[in-house]
């Protein structure tokens, strides 16, 4: 998938259908004299309908579908004729969707698994015939219902990314030459920052075939919570994440204020996150030799006491299998 073809952010006007209104017939028929009312009731106008599909990654299908209307009812005819019901509208969304109203900005609903169907927008109630309204004091109603109004509204349609790692670090901390290493994902891979653009997702082979799902977002900056740099506009893909999985080159002069910061920007967008599982890898370690990769980690015991670390190089292949197996004993455990 292109970075123009991943579209996480929509938002759409969607109108359900209004109700038909009820018939006002009266029974004509040879040789029977007043037949009476017998005016059939309206059809209900059409549903909006969200439904999962696990098959999309994106909602760039809805990019240029800014208007969604479900059809009208059919108004009541006689003999008890029912009108038909409006046509029902289904918006196909990738799972992890969140359906947020655009003016009360309130969380109406979520999609998370495949074939989950939840009405958007419901449709209006058909008109009752004048047939329901015959008594033995007005025997020959002329007046019946008229169907209720659809329901109109704008909504916003967010993408959150269900994967069950995430990849947090700085520009050019190495996530996405991990990601290309791990998954057969083709992410852009250059030596400036912020080569990603959007987030990318890959499937990790796993033993015995199994297999767990990274996603890879742009670089974080010090002040992403806040709106600097490109990292906030995708913070919210690794709110879904199981596992935190920190970056930081080993050439950086300070490892743990890096890492702090990192932390600290994903605390201010979201304070849940600091309850996930977090694991920080040294990448680019291709560079140490055994003496230097002894000293560093004297140091990084005393600095992460709480956290586990690893040291990995994406180039060289060093370390991805011992990361594989931590991160499947996180996920699983």
């Amino acid at each position: 998938m292109t970075e123009g073809n991943f579209v996480d952010y929509v938002k759409i006007f969607v109108s359900s259908g209004k109700g038909g209104k009820g018939s006002t017939h009266l029974h004509r028929e040879k040789f029977i004299e007043k037949g009476g009312p017998d005016g059939g009731d309206g059809g209900r106008g059409g549903h909006v309908y969200l439904v999962g599909n696990k098959g999309l990654w994106t909602l760039f299908h809805l990019k240029f579908a800014r208007h969604i209307k479900a059809g009208h009812g059919g108004d009541g005819g006689g003999d008890r004729s029912t009108g038909a019901d409006g046509e029902d509208k289904y918006i196909e969304v990738p799972l992890g969707t969140v359906v947020r109203d655009k003016e009360t900005q309130e969380v109406l609903f979520e999609i998370t698994e495949h074939g989950e169907k939840k009405i958007l927008c419901q449709g209006g109630k058909g008109g009752l015939g004048n047939w329901h309204f015959r008594s033995s004091t007005n025997q020959t109603p002329r007046y019946a219902q008229p169907g209720l109004l659809g329901v109109e509204m704008d909504v916003i349609l967010e993408l959150k990314v269900l994967a069950d790692v995430g990849l947090v670090g700085f520009p050019n901390a190495g996530k996405s030459t991990l990601l290309s290493v791990l998954t057969s994902a083709k992410p852009k891979i250059a030596d400036y920052p912020f080569t990603t653009l959007k987030p990318n997702l890959g499937i990790v082979a796993y033993r015995d075939f199994q297999s767990f799902v990274i996603a890879d977002i742009p670089g974080i900056i010090e002040g992403a919570a806040e709106g600097k740099g490109l990292g906030h506009y995708f913070l919210r893909h690794i709110e879904r994440n199981s596992t935190l999985l920190f970056m930081v080159p080993v050439d950086t002069p300070d490892i743990k204020a890096e890492y702090d910061i990192l932390v600290n920007e994903l605390t201010k967008y979201n304070p849940e996150m600091l309850d996930k599982e977090r694991l920080l890898i040294i990448t680019k370690c291709d560079m140490l030799d055994d003496e230097l990769k002894a000293e560093l980690k004297v140091e990084l015991d005393k600095a992460f006491k709480d956290v586990p670390y690893m040291f990995i190089s994406s180039v060289a292949q060093q370390g991805l299998t011992e990361l594989k197996d931590k991160l499947w004993k996180m996920l699983n455990d």
